[in-house]
């Protein structure tokens, strides 16, 4: 049962931080989005992991940025689901790196091939 509620919760945070990034950056040349959420079990904290485009900065950076503004994110968090979830969890926002980490495998792969 407590299963359910806490796919339930991951899928509301993911929904509604991407809503929140997609709103914070508006135009400017970035693009936050979230991967995946992992909440712990007592939902007291989650993993928040984000792939980051941007034109501008780097995206530790950008990351950074986030991290240090993460209790005005649990902020606003906590406003759009203080209905559906009693105590807002901790955030510990990290970057998706699966991605990088396979572009550099095909990358590596095709520099093989050309030898």
């Amino acid at each position: 049962m407590g299963s359910i509620r806490n796919k339930k919760i991951t899928g509301l945070i993911q929904k509604e931080l991407a809503s929140i990034f997609r709103y914070e950056t508006g135009n400017n040349g970035l693009l936050i989005s979230v991967i995946r959420v992992h909440l712990s079990s007592d939902l007291s904290s989650a993993k928040i992991y984000l792939s980051i485009f941007s034109q501008k900065k780097e995206n530790r950076k950008i990351l950074q940025e986030i991290i240090d503004k993460h209790l005005y994110y649990k902020h606003l968090l906590g406003q759009r689901i203080r209905n559906q979830i009693r105590k807002i969890p901790e955030l510990n926002f990290r970057i998706e790196d699966t991605l990088d980490y396979i572009e550099n495998i095909e990358r590596e792969l095709l520099v093989e091939r050309n030898f």
